[in-house]
């Protein structure tokens, strides 16, 4: 049975954080509100947390999970190393909407899907959601709906697609439009722009000094 929690009441705010908190360290599922669109998440590190979460999702390895953290200084233990095109946009969009693709650090044991060697970090603008991670460490989090069902932007949008598969729901109210995350993978020699989502290409090239369409 799913606990919902109401987080814009305090009590309740503090209630669901703790029991959000125990779940994802006891291998289950939580909703949490982000800055973009709501999203179910894991312990990063629970291998088999995450299969959970692909098939609440109805969604396979192919389509791996990115991972959320609660500060700047967490990515430094996550990857391989932080190039200065990363810690540019990190100082410019963190906490915000942007996704950042970098090569994940080859001594981590987790099991993310089908990476090839990277992760997808990103820093997201929601106390709720920040309050979490910074308890919990970083965690696996996709979009709370079923694959090829649209993201959800309220905690009961998520709990109709998602239902009992996840143990707990924090309602942190609407996130507003659905508008994802802007994706940019550094992995290779030039920045890509794999996706553009809340954070324009423009403003993404600003801050590399690059020309935007270079970032395709």
């Amino acid at each position: 049975m799913s606990a919902v929690y109401d987080c814009s009441k305090r009590d309740s705010r503090a209630d669901g954080l703790a029991a959000a908190a125990g779940a994802v360290r006891s291998s289950r599922l939580v909703v949490l509100p982000t800055d973009t669109v709501y999203g179910i998440g894991a312990d990063a590190f629970d291998s088999g947390a995450v299969q959970s979460l692909l098939r609440a999702k109805n969604r396979g390895p192919d389509m791996p999970v990115g991972v959320l953290v609660g500060s700047w200084s967490t990515v430094d233990g996550l990857v391989l190393g932080v190039p200065p095109q990363a810690r540019a946009l990190i100082e410019a969009f963190w906490p915000g909407d942007l996704s950042i693709v970098l090569p994940h650090a080859p001594s981590l044991q987790w099991d993310l899907g089908q990476t090839r060697g990277t992760v997808m970090l990103r820093m997201p603008l929601h106390p709720v959601a920040l309050e979490l991670l910074r308890d919990v460490g970083p965690m696996a989090v996709s979009s709370a709906n079923v694959s090829g069902q649209p993201p959800a932007s309220t905690a009961r949008e998520a709990e109709e697609q998602l239902g009992d598969s996840v143990a707990v729901y924090l309602d942190g109210g609407s996130t507003g439009d659905a508008v994802p995350s802007t994706l940019v993978d550094l992995t290779g020699s030039d920045p890509v722009v794999l996706r553009e989502g809340a954070v324009s290409r423009a403003a993404v090239a600003e801050v590399l000094g690059v020309p935007a369409e270079s970032l395709v």
